[in-house]
């Protein structure tokens, strides 16, 4: 993270940042989806914080030799804490997007979590949670991990110059193609807990567990819609880390990513 001062004011920063990259691209690609977007930003100062507990306890020289065991238990933690707290919101999500065609579910949150309780019970709220994490934990790790892991790649192997000669806009295309392709592999990794998650709420399958849906639509079942998906998640993460550190930098802050580059090509 460079030279910057790991305090409030910066977690406050990179939450206001997350609100804006996750809030602005979801709104645009997929007004709906609003659960992930409230989970990006529950993960945009928390992801930070937890880095700064790894790094507090291992010490800074361990925290930068195994970085990226850091990077996947930051990351990792952040998503559990996130999904645990916004399982009942994708539950309700799921429900209103699988019913839009026969109506049966209102079109805001609250009365559709009104009959979804009515009609399922609290304890319904979580049944979703182990796909959930399934899904959102892999997808968190490569998120991040690969991420930092690009970027780092690009600046030692494409762009070798510098990183401070590079001009704002060069840095920042650098960092969504970095978020396009980290992305891609997002969609890949996640893509099969995403299905069970859907197919967990379809009238066909409610009541089922994973390997019982899963011996009704096979390994190729897994997959259907990737292609799609991979559009729709390279597309958004590649925003969204643009939208990040176009914030992150606008207030002072170093750009994210390649943690590893020397001082002089660092954020």
């Amino acid at each position: 993270m460079g030279g910057d001062t790991h305090d409030l004011s910066q977690y406050a920063k990179c939450m206001m940042g997350g609100i804006l990259a996750c809030g602005l691209t979801h709104t645009a690609m997929v007004p709906l989806d609003v659960v992930k977007c409230k989970n990006q930003v529950t993960k945009g100062w928390s992801t930070s914080l937890n880095q700064d507990v790894y790094k507090g306890i291992v010490g800074e020289e361990n925290a930068q030799k195994y970085r990226r065991i850091g990077w996947s238990i930051s990351s990792g933690c952040a998503e559990v804490i996130a999904d645990t707290l916004l399982c009942p919101l994708e539950i309700i999500k799921v429900q209103m997007q699988i019913s839009i065609a026969k109506a049966a579910y209102p079109k805001s949150m609250l009365p559709a979590y009104n009959k979804f309780i009515q009609e399922n019970g609290s304890k319904s709220l979580y049944k979703i949670l182990p796909p959930l994490w399934g899904r959102q934990i892999a997808y968190t790790i490569v998120k991040f991990v690969s991420f930092e892991q690009i970027v780092e790649l690009f600046y030692s192997k494409v762009f070798t110059r510098p990183r401070n000669q590079y001009s704002k806009g060069q840095q920042l295309s650098i960092t969504f193609l970095s978020g396009y392709l980290a992305g891609i592999l997002c969609a890949v990794v996640s893509h099969p807990a995403d299905t069970m998650v859907s197919k967990m709420n379809v009238a066909e399958f409610k009541g089922q567990g994973v390997s019982k849906i899963y011996s009704n639509i096979g390994f190729r079942g897994l997959w259907v819609g990737l292609g799609t998906r991979i559009i729709m998640i390279g597309t958004l993460n590649g925003l969204q880390w643009w939208i990040y550190d176009s914030f992150k930098t606008a207030v002072g802050l170093q750009a994210s990513g390649g943690s590893s580059v020397s001082d002089t090509n660092k954020h």
